[in-house]
Parts: C-alpha cells; structure tokens; sequence
C-alpha cells in the first residue's frame, strides 16, 4: 500500500480534523522511518502505517479506536537492531572483562586496579579469557554479532550457538583449548550462557508443582552437560571450581529479581558433583520498573479493558500455561508489556500486539472475535 493512501486511510478510521491529521502523520512518517518500518516479521507488501490501520479496524467504536491509537503512540517500547548491537558489543567490555579481572585479583589477593599494573596477573586474564566459553540460549544471544565484535579479542572456537552439544564438538572445543594455552589438562573455568530477553524467568527455571521437579533451559543445560561428561568418561569439560554467568541483554525489572530468587532455591537440587561452585546473572539494560502497563500510577485502564473484550482463548497452550496465567490478555505470565523487540515481539507483551487469530465459536459458548496484529509475531511453539 501506498504509505499516502495509507495515512489517508488511517485519518478516515481515526476521524481526525485537517489540523489532527498534519500533525499525527509528521509523528507517524518519521517513527515508521526511523523505528518501526524496520520490524522483521510484517508480511509482504506491508509497514508500520498500513499495519496501524488494519490494527485499528478491529476495534468497534470511535473510543476504543482512540484508546488503541494513544496507546500505540504513547506506551509502545520498541528495540531495534542498532540498540540491540550495543547491547552485544557491550557484553564483553562492561561485564566479561570485568568478571575475569575481578576473578584474577580475588585468587592473587591483590586490588581490582592493580591487576593490569601485574605481569603475571594479566597473563592470567589472558589465559582464564580464554578458558571462558560462550553459548547460545536461543537465536537471541547473536552469537555472530558477539563475535564480530569482540575480532581478536575472543576466539571463534570459544563461541557456540546453542548449549546442547555432541560429545565430538565437547572434544574439539577441550583440544582447541588445550593447544591455544599450551595444555593438553586445561579446562573451562567460566560459562556464559547468553540470550536476548527474560521477561517473567519462568521459561528459564521453574519449579513445576506436579512434577515436583525444576525445568527450563537451565535445567536442559545442566543435563546436557552430565550427559557429556557422562560420555567423555575421565576427560573433564571443566575445572572444579568453574562458574556459570547467565546474561540476557534485556530483561524485566520483575525477571532480573526472579530468576535470582529461583536460582537461589534451586541451588540445593542442581548443586551435584561436577555443577558451578558459583552462578551470576547480568543484564545489558534491565527495563524500568512502572513498564508494565498495569504497574501502580500507570492510567491505561480503558487499554487493559480492551484486551478483555477483543481477545481470543484460542491463543493459550500448554506452552503458555506454564507461565502461570490462563488469560493472555496482558501477555504471557501476565507480564503486561508494551515492548516490542524488532526480530519480533516477546509474547510477554500484551496481546493486542502480537496475536493473529480468525476467531469464531470458543469453548464453553464463547464468540471470540478475530485478532489482528499490529506487530505479527513468530511463535516459537506451534
């Protein structure tokens, strides 16, 4: 669509005034530009304006038009790629090479600043950098971004895309380590596990009631690993007083206290031979705390009634219950955020955002209307 006819449209379903209109659409051309035109998963043929309209055609009445639009102007947070890629470029400087430094001056007994003035000191930095490994949680930990970033300063064979790993690729990662340091005994003293986005914690580590037992990708590396050691027999992944660095680029001011706290609690069932001696969680930008649109002193109650009348039960799984919340009206977990990320948008969110449904006859003798989209999203779980 034309983004002109797009915009005409748009002050049509809007009713603005000539006045209304100039001004709305100086604010959308320039966001559209500078932001949200750059979302990877519109559908062909498809931007941020012509999205808005068929948005906003959902809604029934000229108010809750009105709602969603001051809404969508108002509240949204939306990351693109170029706050995305400072956040990685950012990981090694500002918390990795902090964390190997702090670790040197603890074992030598000798103050953070001096290490650097200390011969020997930086060499062990240097050699505990690159007994660091760095794995991927998800597409989200840009494993490629942090490489290129960090040319010369980290290894490509210290770098690995995902945390489940064959006994093979464990033995070419412990070789290419050993010839890099010029020890064959040499092993792997600090894990960094990376991903993009923590919104509630939970798909990182739960307790599930049921089961009574942990899950979450922390629970599948911690298995992938004893699986591989299990395999590698008496050649060791890592030394015995290794630690494992969890960092997420983005997170919840909510996430960043939670998964802290279940870490904590959890400590006692993970805490099996041959586990971390010590678990650290950083964050690239932990997001405000009033985010959340239902947060104390935050006025978007007539936004949060519509997520009650255009909403579709159909979007909930099993997936989603894990979150603890049945309604995903305010997303999933009940995170209740206004945040869209420019790879996709977090189902954390709430749903108005990402949910794309036809609607139709629901459980129950429900008539749920069909869902539109202003920023479609990627779902992980079909």
């Amino acid at each position: 669509m034309n983004e002109d006819l797009g915009l005409r449209i748009l002050s049509e379903i809007m009713q603005w005034s000539d006045d209304e209109a100039r001004k709305e659409f100086r604010w959308l051309r320039l966001m559209a530009r500078l932001k949200y035109d750059g979302y990877r998963d519109f559908q062909a043929g498809m931007r941020f304006i012509e999205s808005l309209a068929t948005w906003l055609q959902q809604f029934s009445t000229a108010d809750e038009r009105k709602t969603a639009y001051e809404f969508a102007r108002n509240a949204i947070v939306y990351i693109g790629p170029s706050e995305m890629q400072r956040l990685v470029e950012q990981m090694y400087p500002k918390f990795v090479r902090d964390r190997l430094v702090r670790m040197v001056a603890d074992e030598r007994g000798i103050p953070p600043y001096r290490v650097h003035a200390d011969e020997d000191a930086r060499a062990a930095v240097e050699r505990l950098r690159r007994q660091t490994l760095f794995m991927g949680l998800s597409d989200g930990a840009r494993i490629d971004g942090l490489r290129h970033s960090n040319v010369g300063v980290l290894n490509n064979e210290q770098m690995v895309v995902s945390t489940q790993l064959d006994t093979e690729k464990w033995q070419d990662l412990l070789s290419q380590l050993g010839e890099a340091i010029g020890d064959p005994d040499a092993r792997f003293r600090l894990v960094y596990l990376i991903d993009d986005f923590m919104g509630s914690g939970s798909s990182f580590l739960r307790y599930n009631e049921e089961k009574k037992k942990w899950s979450g990708k922390l629970k599948k590396f911690k298995e992938s690993i004893v699986h591989a050691q299990a395999q590698l027999a008496d050649q060791k992944i890592f030394s015995d007083d290794w630690q494992l660095c969890i960092h997420h680029y983005i997170g919840t001011d909510a996430a960043s206290r939670t998964a802290i706290e279940r870490e904590q609690e959890a400590r006692s069932s993970f805490q099996t031979e041959g586990w971390a001696s010590e678990v650290h969680f950083s964050f690239g930008t932990i997001l405000p705390e009033n985010l959340p649109i239902n947060a104390p002193g935050n006025n978007f109650g007539d936004f949060i009634e519509l997520t009650n009348i255009y909403y579709d039960p159909a979007i909930r799984t099993k997936h989603t219950d894990v979150g603890g919340v049945t309604h995903l009206g305010l997303g999933y977990a009940g995170c209740a955020l206004p945040l869209v990320l420019d790879h996709n948008t977090p189902n954390n969110s709430v749903a108005l955002l990402w949910a794309e449904t036809e609607g139709g006859e629901r459980e129950g003798g429900v008539t749920a209307p069909p869902m539109s989209p202003l920023f479609r999203r990627r779902q992980r779980h079909v």
